[in-house]
Protein backbone atom coordinates (compact mmCIF):
# COMPACT_ATOMS: atom_id res chain seq x y z
CA UNK A 1 0.00 0.00 0.00
CA UNK A 2 1.36 3.45 -1.01
CA UNK A 3 2.59 5.73 1.88
CA UNK A 4 -0.41 8.37 1.50
CA UNK A 5 1.89 11.36 2.62
CA UNK A 6 4.08 11.11 -0.71
CA UNK A 7 1.51 13.47 -1.86
CA UNK A 8 2.34 16.64 0.02
CA UNK A 9 5.82 16.23 -0.15
CA UNK A 10 6.40 17.80 -3.76
CA UNK A 11 5.27 21.10 -1.77
CA UNK A 12 7.02 20.62 1.53
CA UNK A 13 10.68 19.21 0.22
CA UNK A 14 11.11 22.15 -1.68
CA UNK A 15 9.98 24.67 1.09
CA UNK A 16 11.86 23.39 3.38
CA UNK A 17 14.68 23.54 1.36
CA UNK A 18 14.34 27.09 0.40
CA UNK A 19 13.74 28.24 3.27
CA UNK A 20 16.91 26.61 4.45
CA UNK A 21 18.42 28.17 1.67
CA UNK A 22 17.53 31.75 1.94
CA UNK A 23 20.15 31.64 5.25
CA UNK A 24 22.81 29.49 3.80
CA UNK A 25 23.47 30.84 0.18
CA UNK A 26 25.43 33.70 0.43
CA UNK A 27 27.43 32.28 3.86
CA UNK A 28 27.93 29.16 2.54
CA UNK A 29 27.22 29.25 -1.10
CA UNK A 30 28.82 25.35 -1.59
CA UNK A 31 26.58 24.00 1.08
CA UNK A 32 23.53 25.94 -0.68
CA UNK A 33 24.08 23.92 -3.92
CA UNK A 34 24.87 20.71 -2.45
CA UNK A 35 21.01 21.11 -0.60
CA UNK A 36 19.62 22.38 -4.04
CA UNK A 37 20.71 19.27 -5.19
CA UNK A 38 19.93 17.15 -3.09
CA UNK A 39 16.29 18.65 -2.90
CA UNK A 40 15.84 18.41 -6.88
CA UNK A 41 17.01 14.77 -6.55
CA UNK A 42 14.27 13.95 -4.31
CA UNK A 43 11.64 15.85 -5.93
CA UNK A 44 12.87 13.59 -9.03
CA UNK A 45 12.68 10.69 -7.20
CA UNK A 46 9.05 11.09 -5.70
CA UNK A 47 7.30 12.12 -8.84
CA UNK A 48 8.50 9.62 -10.27
CA UNK A 49 7.05 7.15 -7.62
CA UNK A 50 3.61 9.54 -7.54
CA UNK A 51 3.63 8.61 -11.27
CA UNK A 52 4.03 4.82 -10.81
CA UNK A 53 1.23 4.96 -7.84
CA UNK A 54 -1.54 7.43 -9.85
CA UNK A 55 -1.09 5.13 -13.53
CA UNK A 56 -1.18 1.64 -11.16
CA UNK A 57 -3.70 2.77 -9.15
CA UNK A 58 -5.97 3.85 -11.65
CA UNK A 59 -7.64 5.90 -8.80
CA UNK A 60 -7.72 9.77 -7.80
CA UNK A 61 -6.47 10.21 -4.47
CA UNK A 62 -6.94 12.86 -2.03
CA UNK A 63 -4.69 14.06 0.79
CA UNK A 64 -6.83 16.04 3.63
CA UNK A 65 -4.41 19.02 4.95
CA UNK A 66 -5.00 19.73 8.76
CA UNK A 67 -7.42 16.09 8.70
CA UNK A 68 -10.58 18.14 8.36
CA UNK A 69 -12.65 16.12 5.23
CA UNK A 70 -13.42 18.45 2.22
CA UNK A 71 -14.76 21.37 1.29
CA UNK A 72 -14.24 22.08 4.85
CA UNK A 73 -10.64 22.05 4.97
CA UNK A 74 -7.67 22.14 2.22
CA UNK A 75 -7.40 19.14 -0.04
CA UNK A 76 -4.69 17.94 -2.40
CA UNK A 77 -5.86 15.70 -5.39
CA UNK A 78 -3.23 13.26 -7.61
CA UNK A 79 -4.46 11.61 -10.64
CA UNK A 80 -2.18 10.54 -13.69
CA UNK A 81 -2.27 13.98 -14.93
CA UNK A 82 -1.14 16.01 -11.82
CA UNK A 83 1.28 13.37 -11.53
CA UNK A 84 2.44 13.51 -15.03
CA UNK A 85 3.02 17.39 -14.47
CA UNK A 86 5.16 16.78 -11.22
CA UNK A 87 7.56 14.61 -13.26
CA UNK A 88 8.07 17.16 -16.11
CA UNK A 89 8.52 19.86 -13.51
CA UNK A 90 11.04 18.14 -12.04
CA UNK A 91 12.72 17.15 -14.96
CA UNK A 92 12.80 20.87 -16.21
CA UNK A 93 13.87 22.29 -13.10
CA UNK A 94 16.54 19.67 -12.43
CA UNK A 95 17.75 20.76 -15.99
CA UNK A 96 17.77 24.28 -15.57
CA UNK A 97 19.77 23.55 -12.06
CA UNK A 98 22.40 21.50 -13.30
CA UNK A 99 23.00 24.38 -16.20
CA UNK A 100 22.93 26.97 -13.89
CA UNK A 101 25.82 25.37 -11.89
CA UNK A 102 28.06 26.00 -14.61
CA UNK A 103 28.30 29.58 -13.41
CA UNK A 104 24.66 31.36 -13.96
CA UNK A 105 24.00 30.78 -10.47
CA UNK A 106 26.52 33.21 -9.43
CA UNK A 107 24.83 36.52 -11.36
CA UNK A 108 23.06 37.56 -8.97
CA UNK A 109 22.35 36.38 -4.54
CA UNK A 110 19.31 33.96 -3.64
CA UNK A 111 19.41 31.97 -7.01
CA UNK A 112 18.70 28.53 -4.94
CA UNK A 113 16.08 29.83 -2.40
CA UNK A 114 14.13 31.21 -5.23
CA UNK A 115 14.36 28.18 -7.44
CA UNK A 116 12.20 26.09 -4.68
CA UNK A 117 9.58 28.58 -4.38
CA UNK A 118 9.09 28.25 -7.60
CA UNK A 119 9.45 24.73 -7.56
CA UNK A 120 6.84 24.85 -4.80
CA UNK A 121 4.22 26.76 -6.46
CA UNK A 122 4.19 24.77 -9.60
CA UNK A 123 3.83 21.55 -7.95
CA UNK A 124 1.33 23.17 -5.27
CA UNK A 125 -1.10 24.38 -8.40
CA UNK A 126 -0.88 21.04 -9.64
CA UNK A 127 -2.02 19.15 -6.36
CA UNK A 128 -4.27 21.51 -5.14
CA UNK A 129 -8.28 20.68 -5.50
CA UNK A 130 -9.38 24.50 -4.26
CA UNK A 131 -9.24 27.66 -6.55
CA UNK A 132 -8.16 29.34 -4.21
CA UNK A 133 -5.92 27.79 -2.99
CA UNK A 134 -4.59 27.62 -7.06
CA UNK A 135 -4.55 31.63 -6.52
CA UNK A 136 -2.22 31.17 -3.67
CA UNK A 137 0.21 28.70 -5.07
CA UNK A 138 -0.13 31.01 -8.58
CA UNK A 139 1.31 33.75 -6.45
CA UNK A 140 4.02 32.05 -4.93
CA UNK A 141 5.28 30.28 -8.08
CA UNK A 142 4.67 34.06 -9.57
CA UNK A 143 6.62 35.88 -6.78
CA UNK A 144 9.79 33.29 -7.16
CA UNK A 145 9.25 33.37 -11.33
CA UNK A 146 9.66 37.76 -10.70
CA UNK A 147 12.83 38.10 -8.75
CA UNK A 148 14.24 35.03 -11.11
CA UNK A 149 13.45 37.26 -14.41
CA UNK A 150 15.08 39.84 -12.68
CA UNK A 151 18.75 37.69 -11.62
CA UNK A 152 21.49 39.14 -13.03
CA UNK A 153 20.04 42.47 -13.25
CA UNK A 154 20.31 44.19 -16.47
CA UNK A 155 18.51 46.39 -18.81
CA UNK A 156 16.54 44.02 -21.21
CA UNK A 157 15.56 42.01 -18.18
CA UNK A 158 14.36 45.01 -16.14
CA UNK A 159 12.06 46.10 -19.56
CA UNK A 160 11.05 42.87 -19.70
CA UNK A 161 9.98 42.43 -15.72
CA UNK A 162 8.11 45.64 -15.61
CA UNK A 163 5.60 43.72 -18.89
CA UNK A 164 5.44 40.56 -16.88
CA UNK A 165 4.70 41.92 -13.70
CA UNK A 166 2.04 44.60 -14.87
CA UNK A 167 -0.03 41.40 -17.11
CA UNK A 168 0.49 39.11 -13.96
CA UNK A 169 -1.05 41.82 -11.57
CA UNK A 170 -3.97 42.06 -13.91
CA UNK A 171 -4.25 38.42 -13.89
CA UNK A 172 -3.99 38.22 -10.50
CA UNK A 173 -6.91 40.78 -9.58
CA UNK A 174 -9.16 39.39 -12.14
CA UNK A 175 -8.42 35.78 -10.52
CA UNK A 176 -9.51 37.55 -7.18
CA UNK A 177 -12.84 38.79 -8.91
CA UNK A 178 -13.55 35.17 -10.55
CA UNK A 179 -13.09 33.44 -7.08
CA UNK A 180 -14.60 35.94 -4.90
CA UNK A 181 -18.10 35.64 -7.76
CA UNK A 182 -17.87 31.98 -7.56
CA UNK A 183 -17.80 31.66 -3.75
CA UNK A 184 -20.90 33.92 -3.66
CA UNK A 185 -22.72 32.26 -6.03
CA UNK A 186 -21.90 28.37 -4.42
CA UNK A 187 -20.75 28.84 -1.33
CA UNK A 188 -17.61 27.01 -2.08
CA UNK A 189 -14.33 26.71 -4.17
CA UNK A 190 -13.21 23.09 -3.76
CA UNK A 191 -13.13 22.33 -7.19
CA UNK A 192 -14.94 18.88 -6.60
CA UNK A 193 -18.10 20.60 -4.74
CA UNK A 194 -17.49 23.46 -7.09
CA UNK A 195 -18.56 20.78 -9.72
CA UNK A 196 -21.72 19.25 -7.84
CA UNK A 197 -23.02 23.29 -7.16
CA UNK A 198 -22.61 24.92 -10.39
CA UNK A 199 -25.31 22.70 -12.05
CA UNK A 200 -27.89 23.38 -8.97
CA UNK A 201 -27.51 27.15 -9.54
CA UNK A 202 -31.24 28.92 -10.60
CA UNK A 203 -31.56 30.49 -14.35
CA UNK A 204 -31.33 33.82 -12.29
CA UNK A 205 -27.94 32.95 -11.58
CA UNK A 206 -26.48 31.69 -15.20
CA UNK A 207 -25.09 35.08 -16.30
CA UNK A 208 -23.34 35.76 -12.81
CA UNK A 209 -21.93 31.80 -12.81
CA UNK A 210 -20.67 32.01 -17.04
CA UNK A 211 -19.15 35.53 -16.66
CA UNK A 212 -16.86 33.57 -13.24
CA UNK A 213 -16.12 31.08 -15.53
CA UNK A 214 -15.58 33.22 -18.68
CA UNK A 215 -13.19 35.24 -16.08
CA UNK A 216 -11.31 32.14 -15.16
CA UNK A 217 -10.72 31.20 -18.88
CA UNK A 218 -8.99 34.74 -19.43
CA UNK A 219 -6.73 34.42 -16.11
CA UNK A 220 -5.37 31.01 -17.29
CA UNK A 221 -5.47 32.62 -20.82
CA UNK A 222 -2.73 34.98 -19.70
CA UNK A 223 -0.15 32.20 -17.98
CA UNK A 224 -0.87 30.32 -20.87
CA UNK A 225 -0.18 32.70 -23.38
CA UNK A 226 -3.37 32.87 -25.23
CA UNK A 227 -4.01 35.47 -28.36
CA UNK A 228 -4.50 38.14 -27.63
CA UNK A 229 -2.39 37.91 -24.32
CA UNK A 230 0.72 36.58 -25.08
CA UNK A 231 2.35 39.59 -26.71
CA UNK A 232 4.83 39.44 -23.22
CA UNK A 233 5.81 36.41 -23.71
CA UNK A 234 8.64 35.88 -26.42
CA UNK A 235 10.64 39.46 -25.11
CA UNK A 236 10.30 38.44 -21.37
CA UNK A 237 11.30 34.94 -22.18
CA UNK A 238 14.42 35.97 -24.42
CA UNK A 239 15.72 38.25 -22.12
CA UNK A 240 15.70 36.03 -18.73
CA UNK A 241 18.94 33.90 -18.19
CA UNK A 242 19.27 30.41 -19.94
CA UNK A 243 17.87 28.09 -16.87
CA UNK A 244 15.65 30.39 -15.98
CA UNK A 245 14.12 30.21 -19.20
CA UNK A 246 14.42 26.75 -19.37
CA UNK A 247 12.42 26.67 -16.41
CA UNK A 248 9.61 28.91 -17.49
CA UNK A 249 9.27 26.29 -20.46
CA UNK A 250 6.48 24.87 -18.00
CA UNK A 251 5.27 27.84 -17.01
CA UNK A 252 2.59 28.38 -19.93
CA UNK A 253 1.47 24.93 -19.02
CA UNK A 254 0.21 25.88 -15.45
CA UNK A 255 -2.35 27.78 -17.26
CA UNK A 256 -3.29 24.90 -19.70
CA UNK A 257 -3.74 22.79 -17.13
CA UNK A 258 -5.59 24.56 -15.00
CA UNK A 259 -8.10 25.91 -18.07
CA UNK A 260 -7.89 21.48 -18.76
CA UNK A 261 -8.79 21.08 -15.48
CA UNK A 262 -11.91 24.07 -14.89
CA UNK A 263 -13.49 22.62 -18.21
CA UNK A 264 -13.73 18.85 -17.81
CA UNK A 265 -14.53 18.93 -13.80
CA UNK A 266 -16.29 22.28 -13.05
CA UNK A 267 -17.75 23.86 -16.57
CA UNK A 268 -18.28 20.42 -18.27
CA UNK A 269 -20.74 18.75 -20.15
CA UNK A 270 -22.73 18.71 -16.35
CA UNK A 271 -22.56 22.39 -15.56
CA UNK A 272 -26.12 23.36 -17.16
CA UNK A 273 -25.73 27.17 -18.53
CA UNK A 274 -22.17 27.30 -17.78
CA UNK A 275 -21.16 23.97 -19.65
CA UNK A 276 -18.57 24.64 -22.48
CA UNK A 277 -19.07 28.14 -21.69
CA UNK A 278 -16.35 29.23 -23.73
CA UNK A 279 -16.78 27.48 -26.94
CA UNK A 280 -16.39 28.44 -29.64
CA UNK A 281 -14.01 31.27 -29.05
CA UNK A 282 -11.64 29.05 -26.95
CA UNK A 283 -10.75 27.04 -30.34
CA UNK A 284 -10.76 30.30 -32.56
CA UNK A 285 -8.32 31.59 -30.58
CA UNK A 286 -6.41 28.63 -29.96
CA UNK A 287 -6.16 28.04 -33.81
CA UNK A 288 -4.99 32.27 -33.99
CA UNK A 289 -2.36 31.57 -31.31
CA UNK A 290 -0.89 28.95 -32.87
CA UNK A 291 -0.65 30.77 -36.24
CA UNK A 292 0.68 33.63 -35.19
CA UNK A 293 3.06 31.99 -32.86
CA UNK A 294 4.57 30.61 -36.13
CA UNK A 295 4.64 33.50 -37.73
CA UNK A 296 6.33 35.37 -35.07
CA UNK A 297 8.78 32.57 -35.12
CA UNK A 298 9.56 33.27 -38.31
CA UNK A 299 9.89 37.03 -38.15
CA UNK A 300 12.52 36.67 -35.40
CA UNK A 301 15.99 37.88 -35.92
CA UNK A 302 17.17 36.63 -32.81
CA UNK A 303 17.29 32.69 -31.93
CA UNK A 304 15.98 33.28 -28.55
CA UNK A 305 12.79 35.16 -29.17
CA UNK A 306 12.09 32.58 -32.38
CA UNK A 307 12.02 30.09 -29.31
CA UNK A 308 9.62 32.36 -27.18
CA UNK A 309 7.45 32.50 -29.86
CA UNK A 310 7.71 28.38 -30.38
CA UNK A 311 6.64 28.53 -26.99
CA UNK A 312 3.58 30.32 -27.94
CA UNK A 313 2.94 28.19 -30.76
CA UNK A 314 2.91 25.13 -28.70
CA UNK A 315 0.36 26.62 -26.10
CA UNK A 316 -1.94 27.24 -28.92
CA UNK A 317 -1.48 23.75 -30.29
CA UNK A 318 -2.51 22.36 -26.29
CA UNK A 319 -5.52 24.89 -26.11
CA UNK A 320 -6.64 23.30 -29.52
CA UNK A 321 -6.97 20.04 -28.31
CA UNK A 322 -8.18 21.19 -24.77
CA UNK A 323 -10.88 22.88 -26.18
CA UNK A 324 -11.98 20.52 -28.72
CA UNK A 325 -13.13 18.73 -25.39
CA UNK A 326 -12.88 15.07 -26.20
CA UNK A 327 -11.35 12.30 -24.74
CA UNK A 328 -8.70 11.71 -28.51
CA UNK A 329 -8.10 15.11 -28.65
CA UNK A 330 -6.89 15.80 -25.31
CA UNK A 331 -4.65 12.61 -25.27
CA UNK A 332 -3.46 13.62 -28.13
CA UNK A 333 -2.51 16.99 -26.77
CA UNK A 334 -0.99 15.54 -23.49
CA UNK A 335 1.18 13.66 -25.69
CA UNK A 336 2.01 16.68 -27.30
CA UNK A 337 2.74 18.68 -24.30
CA UNK A 338 5.60 16.41 -23.26
CA UNK A 339 7.88 16.96 -26.32
CA UNK A 340 7.15 20.27 -26.54
CA UNK A 341 7.91 20.86 -22.88
CA UNK A 342 10.85 19.50 -23.17
CA UNK A 343 12.56 20.54 -26.47
CA UNK A 344 11.85 24.33 -24.77
CA UNK A 345 13.49 23.53 -22.31
CA UNK A 346 16.44 22.09 -24.65
CA UNK A 347 16.30 25.08 -27.04
CA UNK A 348 16.71 27.81 -24.25
CA UNK A 349 19.71 25.99 -22.90
CA UNK A 350 21.40 25.70 -26.62
CA UNK A 351 20.95 29.55 -27.20
CA UNK A 352 22.99 30.25 -24.44
CA UNK A 353 25.44 27.87 -25.77
CA UNK A 354 25.67 29.37 -29.05
CA UNK A 355 26.18 32.74 -27.78
CA UNK A 356 28.82 31.68 -26.17
CA UNK A 357 30.45 30.18 -29.10
CA UNK A 358 29.19 33.37 -31.43
CA UNK A 359 31.11 36.09 -29.45
CA UNK A 360 29.79 39.43 -30.78
CA UNK A 361 27.23 37.98 -33.03
CA UNK A 362 25.28 37.00 -29.95
CA UNK A 363 22.18 34.93 -31.41
CA UNK A 364 21.70 37.46 -34.14
CA UNK A 365 20.19 36.10 -37.43
CA UNK A 366 23.74 37.51 -38.85
CA UNK A 367 26.60 35.51 -40.46
CA UNK A 368 29.66 35.13 -38.14
CA UNK A 369 32.24 32.59 -36.88
CA UNK A 370 31.26 29.80 -34.19
CA UNK A 371 33.66 28.37 -31.93
CA UNK A 372 34.93 24.61 -31.92
CA UNK A 373 32.04 23.60 -30.69
CA UNK A 374 29.94 24.22 -33.90
CA UNK A 375 29.24 20.95 -35.03
CA UNK A 376 27.74 19.11 -31.73
CA UNK A 377 26.04 22.10 -31.39
CA UNK A 378 24.60 21.82 -34.61
CA UNK A 379 23.40 18.65 -34.36
CA UNK A 380 21.25 18.85 -31.02
CA UNK A 381 19.80 21.59 -33.01
CA UNK A 382 18.64 19.96 -36.04
CA UNK A 383 17.48 17.00 -33.01
CA UNK A 384 15.51 19.73 -31.35
CA UNK A 385 14.13 21.94 -34.14
CA UNK A 386 13.05 18.41 -35.89
CA UNK A 387 10.78 17.87 -32.77
CA UNK A 388 9.56 21.62 -32.24
CA UNK A 389 8.44 21.82 -36.14
CA UNK A 390 6.93 18.49 -35.93
CA UNK A 391 8.92 16.61 -38.17
CA UNK A 392 9.09 12.95 -38.11
CA UNK A 393 10.28 10.80 -36.61
CA UNK A 394 10.53 12.77 -33.39
CA UNK A 395 7.29 13.10 -30.52
CA UNK A 396 6.51 16.89 -31.72
CA UNK A 397 5.03 14.87 -35.31
CA UNK A 398 3.35 11.94 -33.31
CA UNK A 399 1.39 14.50 -30.96
CA UNK A 400 0.89 16.57 -33.93
CA UNK A 401 -0.24 13.50 -36.21
CA UNK A 402 -2.43 12.30 -33.07
CA UNK A 403 -4.62 15.35 -33.09
CA UNK A 404 -5.18 15.49 -36.42
CA UNK A 405 -6.64 12.13 -36.51
CA UNK A 406 -8.75 12.82 -33.68
CA UNK A 407 -9.97 16.16 -35.10
CA UNK A 408 -10.13 14.24 -38.63
CA UNK A 409 -14.37 14.15 -38.29
CA UNK A 410 -15.52 16.94 -35.90
CA UNK A 411 -16.55 20.21 -37.51
CA UNK A 412 -13.36 22.25 -36.74
CA UNK A 413 -11.56 19.25 -38.89
CA UNK A 414 -10.75 21.79 -42.04
CA UNK A 415 -9.56 24.68 -39.97
CA UNK A 416 -7.29 22.43 -37.78
CA UNK A 417 -5.68 20.50 -40.40
CA UNK A 418 -4.83 23.98 -42.20
CA UNK A 419 -3.54 25.75 -39.72
CA UNK A 420 -1.79 22.83 -38.11
CA UNK A 421 0.23 21.98 -41.11
CA UNK A 422 0.68 25.84 -42.30
CA UNK A 423 2.21 26.26 -38.55
CA UNK A 424 4.39 23.44 -39.41
CA UNK A 425 5.93 24.51 -42.71
CA UNK A 426 6.38 27.63 -41.17
CA UNK A 427 8.41 26.26 -37.97
CA UNK A 428 10.34 24.44 -40.02
CA UNK A 429 11.57 27.84 -42.52
CA UNK A 430 12.19 29.37 -38.96
CA UNK A 431 14.60 26.70 -37.72
CA UNK A 432 15.84 26.05 -40.54
CA UNK A 433 16.99 29.38 -41.95
CA UNK A 434 18.37 30.02 -38.16
CA UNK A 435 20.09 26.99 -38.20
CA UNK A 436 22.26 27.62 -41.63
CA UNK A 437 22.53 31.29 -40.77
CA UNK A 438 23.94 30.48 -36.96
CA UNK A 439 25.64 27.12 -38.09
CA UNK A 440 26.51 27.29 -41.59
CA UNK A 441 27.21 30.88 -43.01
CA UNK A 442 30.85 32.11 -42.81
CA UNK A 443 31.36 35.73 -41.18
CA UNK A 444 34.05 38.07 -39.97
CA UNK A 445 35.58 36.00 -36.83
CA UNK A 446 34.34 37.23 -33.47
CA UNK A 447 35.64 36.91 -30.27
CA UNK A 448 35.02 34.02 -28.17
CA UNK A 449 33.29 33.43 -24.60
CA UNK A 450 35.27 30.36 -24.08
CA UNK A 451 37.91 32.52 -24.88
CA UNK A 452 37.70 34.80 -22.22
CA UNK A 453 37.63 37.53 -24.14
CA UNK A 454 34.68 39.93 -22.79
CA UNK A 455 32.55 42.56 -24.64
CA UNK A 456 29.59 44.24 -24.08
CA UNK A 457 26.29 43.18 -25.37
CA UNK A 458 22.73 44.26 -25.72
CA UNK A 459 21.29 42.00 -23.31
CA UNK A 460 23.72 42.91 -20.32
CA UNK A 461 24.60 39.29 -19.81
CA UNK A 462 28.08 37.42 -20.25
CA UNK A 463 27.73 33.55 -21.72
CA UNK A 464 29.92 31.43 -19.18
CA UNK A 465 32.46 29.23 -20.49
CA UNK A 466 31.32 25.42 -21.85
CA UNK A 467 30.98 22.97 -18.74
CA UNK A 468 30.05 19.61 -18.00
CA UNK A 469 27.48 21.56 -16.06
CA UNK A 470 25.98 22.85 -19.90
CA UNK A 471 26.81 19.71 -21.35
CA UNK A 472 25.05 17.20 -19.00
CA UNK A 473 21.28 18.71 -19.05
CA UNK A 474 21.63 18.86 -22.85
CA UNK A 475 22.70 15.63 -22.78
CA UNK A 476 19.56 14.49 -20.89
CA UNK A 477 17.23 16.76 -22.56
CA UNK A 478 18.44 15.16 -25.71
CA UNK A 479 18.03 11.79 -24.81
CA UNK A 480 14.69 12.22 -23.70
CA UNK A 481 12.94 13.75 -26.44
CA UNK A 482 14.38 10.66 -28.26
CA UNK A 483 12.82 8.49 -25.81
CA UNK A 484 9.70 10.17 -26.39
CA UNK A 485 9.56 9.25 -29.97
CA UNK A 486 11.30 5.51 -29.10
CA UNK A 487 8.71 4.58 -26.70
CA UNK A 488 5.88 6.59 -28.10
CA UNK A 489 3.21 4.16 -27.36
CA UNK A 490 3.41 3.46 -23.49
CA UNK A 491 3.53 7.32 -23.46
CA UNK A 492 0.16 7.79 -25.82
CA UNK A 493 -1.35 4.82 -23.44
CA UNK A 494 -0.34 6.47 -20.09
CA UNK A 495 -1.97 10.18 -21.80
CA UNK A 496 -5.33 7.83 -23.11
CA UNK A 497 -5.55 6.60 -19.74
CA UNK A 498 -4.84 10.31 -18.41
CA UNK A 499 -7.58 11.66 -20.77
CA UNK A 500 -10.09 9.00 -19.81
CA UNK A 501 -9.69 9.75 -16.11
CA UNK A 502 -9.93 13.99 -16.39
CA UNK A 503 -14.11 12.97 -18.78
CA UNK A 504 -14.62 10.92 -16.05
CA UNK A 505 -14.69 13.50 -13.48
CA UNK A 506 -17.04 11.73 -10.95
CA UNK A 507 -14.17 9.54 -9.66
CA UNK A 508 -12.81 12.96 -8.83
CA UNK A 509 -15.71 14.39 -6.98
CA UNK A 510 -15.80 11.12 -4.67
CA UNK A 511 -12.05 10.57 -4.04
CA UNK A 512 -11.89 14.56 -3.04
CA UNK A 513 -15.58 14.57 -1.58
CA UNK A 514 -15.75 10.50 0.27
CA UNK A 515 -12.03 10.79 1.79
CA UNK A 516 -12.16 10.83 5.83
CA UNK A 517 -9.90 12.08 7.80
CA UNK A 518 -7.67 10.03 9.44
CA UNK A 519 -8.68 8.36 12.58
CA UNK A 520 -6.59 9.88 15.56
CA UNK A 521 -3.99 8.56 17.02
CA UNK A 522 -4.31 10.21 20.53
CA UNK A 523 -7.82 10.36 21.61
CA UNK A 524 -7.78 13.09 24.07
CA UNK A 525 -11.78 13.10 24.82
CA UNK A 526 -11.33 9.64 25.68
CA UNK A 527 -8.86 10.34 28.53
CA UNK A 528 -10.31 13.40 29.73
CA UNK A 529 -13.76 11.02 29.92
CA UNK A 530 -11.59 8.64 31.92
CA UNK A 531 -9.72 11.31 34.18
CA UNK A 532 -13.15 12.69 34.92
CA UNK A 533 -14.81 9.64 36.52
CA UNK A 534 -11.95 8.52 38.38
CA UNK A 535 -12.28 9.08 42.58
Amino acid sequence: MAWPHWIILPIVVPLMAGALLVLLEVRRPALARGISLASMGSLLLIAIGLVYQAHSSGSVQAYLLGNWRAPFGIALALDRLSALLLLLTAIVGGAALLYALGGDDRRGAHFYSLLQFQLMGLNGAFLTADLFNLFVFFEVLLIASYGLLLHGAGAARLRASLHYVSFNLAGSALFLVAVSLLYGLTGTLNMADLAQRVPQLGADRNLLVQSAALLLIVVFGVKAALLPLYFWLPATYGAASAPVAGLFAIMTKVGVYAILRVTTLIFGADAGAAAYVASPWLETLALATLLLGALGALAARQLRVLIGNMVVASAGTLLLAVSLGRPDTVAAGLFYLVNSTLVACALFLLADRVRAQRGAADDQMVPATMGPSRTPLGLLFVLFAVSAAGMPPLGGFMGKALLLQAAGTGPWAGAIVATVLASSLLMMVAFARSGSMLFWTPGPAAPLYDQGVPRPIASDDRAMPSSVHHVAPLALLGSLIIACAVFAGSLSRYTEATAQQLFANQTYRQAVLGTLPAPPAYDVRREMRERQTKP
